[in-house]
């Protein structure tokens, strides 16, 4: 008999932790991200449209969150407490891809504050992904898989802020575009720009959600959100006194700016500048 694989092992202890009744069957999976970015020079889209996958964190470097993907980051110590080190010895293309559980079923995707677009992945993916609540760097005790998904109730009884409140989905094993992937789904500033060239390059479905945008006056009302520096920043960089992502990603390519201010900044538009309802 095989050994099992690190995916497997991973799997397999998760669920040992987990209970609860299966996931509903109308829930994805979903992985944001802003699509405007670039990997090694290549712009991020270009380079998923070549390699016919998405990559984790350990192996591209970028992320919206905690950029800890390293051999001594920490990430790499979530990982291996969560999976009881699976993935101690596993090299980095092994690893899983992070993304939510779209459990509030959100236009915008489960996890708003990694990016302002995002993959829905298909049903048969749920299988090979595992889930925590709260997000894995706060160390959570509560865990779940697809047949066994307490972490539901516990998400929808939490107070949260919006953008703090969704389920973590690691999925174990590549996520091919051409076999994982229901639709891509971009923000509408990205219509006529390279981005759409660039997404229609994947062979999946393009779908658009109703935008964010966040005009200076909205985001002077909330100063006390992220910090007064990152309202100003937000203004010096608005066009025509508006926020949206691709203004926000123009900032960050024109290397001006600190990646992490803007990441502030992109954090209040997605929590105050969102599709309303969404």
């Amino acid at each position: 008999m095989n050994a099992p694989t690190p995916q497997e092992r991973a799997i397999r202890h998760v669920a040992s932790l987990s209970s609860g009744p299966p996931i509903p069957p109308e829930l994805r999976v979903t992985l944001n991200f802003h699509p405007d970015r670039s990997l090694d020079g290549t712009p991020i889209l270009e380079a998923v449209a070549e390699d016919g996958v998405y990559r984790s964190q350990f192996v591209t470097g970028i992320g919206d969150g905690g950029v800890t993907a390293d051999p001594s980051g920490d990430r790499q110590a979530w990982e291996s407490r969560i999976f009881d080190g699976a993935y101690d010895d596993a090299p980095d293309h092994e690893r899983p891809v992070y993304g939510a559980l779209n459990f509030r079923q959100k236009e915008v995707g489960g996890a708003p504050r990694f990016g302002s677009s995002f993959l829905r992945l298909n049903a048969d993916t749920l299988a090979r992904t595992t889930f925590c609540y709260p997000d894995s760097f706060l160390d959570p005790d509560d865990f779940g898989v697809a047949d066994r998904m307490g972490l539901i109730g516990t998400a929808l009884g939490d107070v949260q802020d919006d953008l703090d409140h969704y389920i973590e989905a690691q999925v174990h094993g590549p996520v091919r575009i051409d076999r994982d992937v229901e639709a891509l789904v971009l923000d509408p500033c990205y219509r006529d720009t390279p981005v759409e060239a660039a997404a229609r390059k994947l062979g999946c479905p393009l779908e658009w959600h109703r935008g964010f945008r966040l005009s200076v006056a909205e985001l002077e009302r909330h100063h006390d959100y992220r910090g007064r520096e990152y309202v100003e920043l937000g203004k010096a960089i608005a066009v025509g006194g508006v926020l949206d992502p691709r203004v926000i990603g123009d900032a960050d390519r024109g290397g001006r700016h600190d990646g992490e201010a803007l990441k502030r900044v992109w954090h209040c538009v997605a929590r105050f500048g969102a599709p309303r309802d969404s």
